[in-house]
């Protein structure tokens, strides 16, 4: 299948009429309607009835018609914006991170990016790092701020490691501190917590760590995202276990209480797809992110 016989296609599509069609993309009748020939041949069937000269699309010629449009769209999008995207003048980046990421250090680095190339658009999409992964998978995203290691079930990403910091017990200032200042992971037995919903890697790392000391969580609320889950622990409906650089932004009315003993860790990457190198746009926004 070639743009050209897409682009004949269309022409005859919309104003069914083989003449008319050549004379809009200027070529001769005869070479579009052999384009239009071959391009049926290829697909494996007829795109037009050509009944008595009347030219009406068949049930494979009308499914055609809005992918072949997109397709030419697209193509006239890229030769107008190719070269500014090039230069980093103009462009997008579908950039992904967990809660904690962009309340943490995201701000700051998106700033510098946008600093130096103020043309490119920044679409932030923001959850946890299960359904990152999955948005990667599917083409949704350029780039993702993740939690390492990787769901068994992960499709093949490129990872590079940024960082690794300390998760910490926060709880209400207005309430005694929980474990006396300090606490272990066994030592959650006895805490009420709140906590995020399914899809975050701090809801499995917590349960995990959890279970490897022989018991559940007692959940007062769950379900919430990362600003539901510091106002649920700063109103006192329990602690809630939260990545280091959230506490330096999560306001007045918290108390941070370290975990001693074996204390819980998470190692935040950037991830891409393997198979698809990211737009240019995006690659900047990498090296920023890696230097």
């Amino acid at each position: 299948m070639q743009f050209q016989q897409l682009l004949y296609f269309v022409a005859v599509a919309e104003t069914r009429h083989f003449t008319r069609a050549a004379e809009r993309v200027h070529v001769a009748q005869p070479s579009l309607s052999q384009q239009i020939k071959a391009l049926e041949r290829e697909l494996g069937a007829e795109l037009f009835s050509r009944a008595r000269g009347n030219i009406t699309l068949t049930d494979a010629g009308e499914t055609l018609l809005p992918l072949a449009r997109r397709i030419l769209a697209d193509a006239d999008t890229a030769r107008l914006e190719v070269r500014e995207l090039a230069q980093l003048r103009r462009g997008r980046v579908r950039l992904g991170a967990t809660p904690s990421i962009c309340t943490g250090m995201l701000p700051d680095v998106l700033r510098a990016f946008h600093d130096a190339h103020p043309g490119i658009e920044l679409l932030i999409e923001e959850s946890g790092s299960l359904d990152l992964v999955r948005e990667l998978a599917r083409g949704a995203l350029d780039l993702a701020l993740i939690a390492l290691p990787l769901p068994p079930s992960a499709p093949a990403l490129t990872t590079v490691e940024l960082l690794t910091e300390d998760l910490v017990v926060i709880s209400s200032a207005d309430r005694p501190a929980p474990g006396g200042g300090e606490l272990t992971i066994r030592a959650l037995r006895d805490e009420p917590m709140v906590m995020f919903r399914h899809g975050y890697d701090l809801r499995e790392l917590t349960v995990a760590a959890c279970r490897a000391e022989g018991f559940e969580p007692v959940f007062t609320v769950e379900g919430g995202e990362m600003d539901a889950v510091l106002g649920f622990a700063r109103a006192g409906l329990g602690i809630a276990v939260v990545p280091a650089m959230v506490v330096d932004r999560a306001g007045p009315g918290l108390r941070v209480t370290p975990l001693a003993g074996s204390p819980l860790r998470r190692t935040i990457a950037l991830a891409h797809r393997t198979d698809v190198a990211p737009p240019r746009a995006a690659r900047e926004l990498q090296r920023i992110l890696t230097r």
